[in-house]
């Protein structure tokens, strides 16, 4: 029986899904340095860096706290789901009213709830007044 042994440990290729890569991204996309997502996630700039270049995985809690921060689900922030698009930096009246929306996600789930019923008669409403103004043949909807 014969042995052979390799040179080198194969190194560990990841793919651009890795943890590491996903929170790198996501952070970035905010608009976050590793000091903010660090304080925003009560840990330390040295454990982002750590935990962005791949060289460990965080424990669940930190999990948590990361997908909180970055405010994503741990599917997201996990790679289970992907990521909900975010507005580019060079759009700050879209970043503004993306930011608003996700100020929504931080609200009591009765409120969210309420938030949802107000957007939804909103919506009716308008498209109520949008029928009966081409029912009348008014083009202006007045």
């Amino acid at each position: 029986m014969t042995f052979t042994i390799a040179g080198a440990m194969p190194r560990k290729k990841y793919t651009e899904s890795s943890f590491g890569e996903r929170l790198q991204n996501l952070r970035k996309s905010r608009g976050l340095t590793q000091v903010q997502l660090a304080e925003a996630a009560a840990t330390t700039q040295r454990a982002v860096s750590y935990y962005e270049t791949e060289a460990g995985f965080p424990p669940a809690p930190a999990i948590i706290s990361l997908a909180q921060a970055l405010q994503v689900s741990t599917d997201e922030l996990l790679g289970l789901k992907p990521p909900k698009a975010v507005p580019a930096e060079d759009d700050p009246e879209a970043r503004r009213q993306w930011k608003r929306f996700q100020m929504i996600a931080t609200l009591p789930e009765r409120d969210q709830k309420a938030v949802v019923r107000l957007i939804h008669s909103l919506v009716a409403g308008s498209s109520l007044r949008k029928n009966t103004s081409t029912q009348t043949g008014d083009r202006h909807g007045r």
